[in-house]
C-alpha cells in the first residue's frame, strides 16, 4: 500500500460555493432572531478610567443589555485572559499582568473593549454607544522599543516585559571576537495589519444549560477550554462551531475579548446575539503582526564559513502578553534562526516591550519571516561587503546533504534537505545568467534592476497529534472527520483527495467535516503549516485501522484465512475467492449484516519529529530613480515540500504568501501618531497589495520527502511570505548599492525610496 497520495494537481471542489457567494460564514450563519452586539472601545490609548456611565445607553430604544468589566465581575467572571508567559535570562518569571474583557480601571490602547451593548438591531447598538458617557486622566502613550516611558503595567514598570535569550552566549561572543570578518546590520520589520476578507466575527447562544459558539476561527477545541475556564462552564456544556472561514493567517486562532463578553450576554439573556467586526474596528482591535528591530552579527573565518551568529531583538508586545500560544519572536523565531547553514555557535536574545497598541502576535508566517528576514538580510550584507557572490556565500555554507539528520544549535533536527539542488533549479528557472544584460539595457533607460535572493527554511509547527473519524452513511457517501480547519486552503478538496488515494472511494463521495467540537473528540487546529501532514497521519493510521477492522469480516464472506486478505488501494482481494469488494460495496455489506461496528472507524495519531519546508526565492526589482516607484519585474520560487498531494493548491499557497510578502514590503505598514491614534485605520490609509504590484510568479517543485512522516510531506502554508520579504528587500538593496544607498528597510514605498536616493547621492558626494 503506498503511503502517500498520488499527487494529481485537482481543482478545489468547494471553490464552486464560495467564489458564487454560497459560501456560509459566521454571518451568514447566525439565527435570524439574534440580538445585535456592538462594542464599545476606547478612543485614548493610554488613560485611567475616571467615569464610564451606561445609564443612558441601558435606556436607549431597543436596548436589551450593556455590560461593563463591573457587570462581568458580579458574574463570577473574574479570571485574566490567557498569555503566555516565559522565563527571563536570568531566570525569573518574565512579566504577566492580568488582562480582564473588558478594560477595568485604565485602558491601554485605542481600540480596547470597554462596553459591550446588545440591541434589537446595530444601528440601535450603534447609537446606544454613542450615549455612553466615558471620561480618563489620560497618560502619555508609549510606542518606542525601549526601556522607560509611563507604564503600561504596574508588573513592569520600565515597560520591559520579557528578557529571554536562547544559545550559548559566551560562546559566541569568543568566535565573533576571534573571526577573522564581522558583519553587523540592524533590520527593521514594519508593523503590518491582516486585513482577512472576512473580519472576526461571533455568534452565542444559550439553551439554559449549554452555550452554543460560533465563530470564524482557526480551531474550536481551544476556544471551547477558553470559555468554559473563563465563564465558569463545565467542558461539556459548551458546544463550538466554526463554518466557513475567509481567512485566517494566524491572527484568528486566540481568544478575544468580544468572544467572552457575547458569550456572557447570550447566557444573561437567553436569546442568541450576534457580533460582526467592522473593518476599522478590527485594524483596531485584530492581533498585529511583526514590528520588531534586530541587530544580527555575522562571524566569519578567513575562508568566509560561518562560525557564529548572533541575534538581538527588540520586538512590540502590544498592550497584553501574547494569548496565540506561543509568543512569534521567541520559540518560533528562534526555531529556524540559523536557517540551512552549518553554524555551531549562535545566540538569540529578545526583549519584548509592552506599547500602547494592540497586540502584536502571530500571522502570516507564525515567526518564521520575521526570523529568516533577519538572517537572509545579513547573509546579503556580509556577500556585498566580502565581496563574493550571494549565491556561492550561501552555497559554501549550507549544510551539506551528508551531514543529515543535522541538529541545530536551537535544537531542531532538520531529516533531509538537498539546497544544492533547489538553489541551482532556481537559478536557471530565473535565469540569473541573463541578470546583467537585463540590468545593462534598464541602465540604458535611467532605471536601476536589482536581483535578490533568500534561501528560506521553515519548521512545521503546532500541535503534532491530530485525529481523524471516518464515517460511512446510508446513502453511499463517507463522512470524513478531521481535527484541522479550512481557512481557505483547500482542505476539503486535498482531504477527500488523500482518503480517495488511499482506499478508491470516489472523491466526490467523501464530505468532510471539520469546526465542530461535538462531532470529533479533539483537534489541534490550523497553523504553522501544520494541517495536510498531521491531518493526513491521522488520516493514514485511520485508513489502516478500518482495513483492519475489514479483513476478518471479509475473510469469512470470502471463506478464507485474514491472513490471506489483502487490500490494493481499491479493493480486497484473496486467492481463491471471486469476491473482490470496494470498501463502499465492503460497507454497504456490514450495514446488511448490521455490523455498526464497521461503520465508524476513528483513530489519532502523532508525529514523532517536525519536517522542514525549505526552497529559494529569487526577485528581480525595477526602480525609477526619478519617482522611486519600485516594481517587482521578475518572481521565482523553487520549493522543497517534499511529497505533494495536489501541486495546483500548493503553487496556489505559495502565490498568496509571495503577494502577502510584496506587501509588507512595499506598501504596508502600521502608523501611529505620537498619542497612540492608528492613523492607518482604513483602506484609503493602509495600502494593500493589488494587482499591479504583482508579477507573474514562476514556481517549481523539487522535493526531497521528509523522513518525519509516512507521506514524505513537508507543508506548505507560510512559505511563499517566509521567502519573499527579504527576496524582494535583498532586490532593492542590490539596485540601490552602486547609488550609495546602504540601509534599505521596508516599506520601499515611492517617498522612502526617492529619499533613501537623495540621501545616498548626498552621502557618496
Amino acid at each position: 500500500m503506498e503511503k502517500f497520495g498520488k499527487s494529481q494537481s485537482v481543482t478545489r471542489i468547494e471553490d464552486l460555493r464560495l467564489l458564487t457567494g454560497h459560501g456560509r460564514y459566521v454571518d451568514d450563519v447566525a439565527p435570524t432572531d439574534a440580538l445585535h452586539a456592538f462594542m464599545f472601545r476606547s478612543p485614548v490609548a493610554h488613560g485611567t478610567i475616571t467615569e464610564l456611565d451606561l445609564s443612558d445607553a441601558r435606556a436607549a430604544e431597543g436596548v436589551h443589555l450593556v455590560l461593563s468589566s463591573d457587570d462581568l465581575e458580579a458574574a463570577g467572571i473574574t479570571a485574566s485572559m490567557a498569555g503566555v508567559v516565559l522565563k527571563n535570562r536570568d531566570g525569573t518569571k518574565a512579566a504577566d499582568p492580568h488582562r480582564p474583557v473588558l478594560a477595568k480601571g485604565k485602558v491601554r490602547h485605542v481600540g480596547e473593549p470597554v462596553a459591550l451593548i446588545v440591541a434589537e438591531t446595530l444601528a440601535q447598538a450603534r447609537d446606544a454607544a454613542e450615549m455612553i458617557l466615558f471620561e480618563t486622566d489620560d497618560l502619555p502613550a508609549k510606542l518606542d522599543l525601549a526601556r522607560g516611558g509611563a507604564p503600561v503595567h504596574e508588573e513592569a514598570p520600565d515597560n520591559l516585559a520579557l528578557d529571554w535569550g536562547l544559545g550559548d552566549e559566551a560562546a559566541t561572543e569568543a568566535a565573533i571576537a576571534a573571526a577573522a570578518h564581522v558583519v553587523r546590520l540592524e533590520v527593521a520589520d514594519n508593523r503590518i495589519i491582516v486585513n482577512a476578507m472576512e473580519p472576526r466575527g461571533c455568534f452565542a447562544d444559550w439553551d439554559g444549560s449549554r452555550l452554543h459558539f460560533a465563530f470564524g476561527g482557526q480551531g474550536v477545541w481551544a476556544l471551547k477550554g477558553e470559555l468554559a475556564r473563563m465563564l465558569g462552564l463545565d467542558k461539556e456544556a459548551v458546544h463550538v462551531t466554526t463554518p466557513d472561514v475567509g481567512g485566517g493567517f494566524g491572527m484568528k486562532a486566540a481568544p478575544y475579548p468580544e468572544y467572552f463578553a457575547v458569550a456572557q450576554a447570550a447566557r444573561l439573556l437567553g436569546r442568541p446575539v450576534r457580533w460582526m467586526s467592522e473593518r476599522t474596528e478590527a485594524m483596531l482591535s485584530d492581533h498585529g503582526g511583526r514590528d520588531l528591530t534586530s541587530t544580527a552579527e555575522l562571524a566569519f573565518d578567513a575562508d568566509h564559513r560561518i562560525t557564529a551568529y548572533r541575534v538581538t531583538t527588540r520586538c512590540n508586545l502590544g498592550a497584553y502578553n501574547s494569548n496565540f500560544g506561543q509568543l512569534i519572536q521567541t520559540q518560533l523565531f528562534s526555531r529556524v534562526l540559523m536557517g540551512v547553514y552549518d553554524v555551531q555557535t549562535t545566540w538569540l536574545q529578545v526583549e519584548g516591550y509592552y506599547t500602547n497598541t494592540t497586540q502584536v502576535d502571530a500571522y502570516r508566517g507564525a515567526g518564521r519571516p520575521e526570523a529568516i528576514y533577519v538572517l537572509e538580510r545579513a547573509m546579503d550584507r556580509a556577500a556585498r561587503e566580502l565581496g563574493v557572490d550571494p549565491a556561492a556565500l550561501r552555497r559554501k555554507n549550507f549544510i551539506r546533504p551528508d551531514r543529515f539528520p543535522y541538529k541545530s544549535t536551537t535544537g531542531e533536527t532538520y531529516d533531509v534537505g538537498a539546497f544544492d539542488r533547489v538553489l541551482t533549479r532556481a537559478e536557471a528557472e530565473a535565469d540569473t545568467a541573463g541578470f546583467a544584460a537585463r540590468r545593462a539595457a534598464d541602465a540604458e533607460r535611467g532605471l536601476l534592476r536589482g536581483q535578490g535572493l533568500c534561501y528560506y527554511i521553515e519548521s512545521i509547527l503546532g500541535d503534532p497529534t491530530e485525529g481523524a473519524k471516518v464515517e460511512f452513511c446510508a446513502d453511499g457517501t463517507v463522512n470524513l472527520y478531521v481535527g484541522t480547519q479550512s481557512n481557505g486552503q483547500g482542505h476539503e478538496t486535498v482531504y477527500a483527495q488523500f482518503l480517495a488515494d488511499q482506499t478508491g472511494i470516489p472523491a466526490g463521495c467523501i464530505h468532510v467535516v471539520q469546526g465542530d467540537s461535538d462531532l470529533i473528540k479533539q483537534g489541534g487546529g490550523t497553523g504553522g503549516s501544520r494541517s495536510v501532514t498531521t491531518q493526513s497521519t491521522a488520516t493514514l493510521a485511520t485508513v489502516d485501522a478500518m482495513i483492519a477492522a475489514f479483513t476478518p469480516y471479509l475473510a469469512d464472506k470470502m471463506g478464507v484465512e485474514a491472513g490471506a486478505v489483502t487490500f490494493d488501494d481499491e479493493t480486497f482481494r484473496a486467492p481463491g475467492s471471486n469476491l473482490t469488494p470496494t470498501l463502499l460495496e465492503a460497507a454497504e455489506m456490514a450495514r446488511e449484516d448490521g455490523r455498526a461496528d464497521l461503520l465508524v472507524h476513528e483513530e489519532r495519531a502523532q508525529l514523532d519529529g517536525r519536517s522542514y519546508p525549505n526552497g529559494a526565492h529569487l526577485a528581480e526589482v525595477v526602480i525609477d530613480p526619478e519617482t522611486g516607484q519600485v516594481r517587482v519585474d521578475r518572481y521565482t520560487v523553487v520549493d522543497d515540500f517534499g511529497n505533494l498531494i495536489n501541486p495546483m493548491l500548493a503553487e496556489g499557497q505559495v502565490h498568496g504568501g509571495v503577494v502577502q510578502g510584496l506587501g509588507q514590503a512595499l506598501t504596508e505598514q502600521v502608523v501611529y501618531d505620537e498619542d497612540g491614534q492608528l492613523l492607518t485605520a482604513s483602506f484609503m490609509d493602509y495600502a494593500l497589495p493589488r494587482a499591479a504590484d504583482t508579477p507573474m510568479i514562476g514556481f517549481t517543485s523539487e522535493p526531497v520527502p521528509s523522513t518525519a512522516n509516512l507521506m514524505g510531506m513537508k507543508g506548505c502554508g507560510e512559505a511563499g511570505t517566509v521567502g519573499s520579504m527579504a527576496a524582494v528587500a535583498n532586490a532593492v538593496q542590490d539596485a540601490l548599492w552602486d547609488r550609495g544607498v546602504r540601509q534599505a528597510d521596508m516599506p520601499f514605498t515611492p517617498l522612502r525610496v526617492w529619499e533613501l536616493l537623495r540621501d545616498g547621492a548626498e552621502a557618496t558626494a
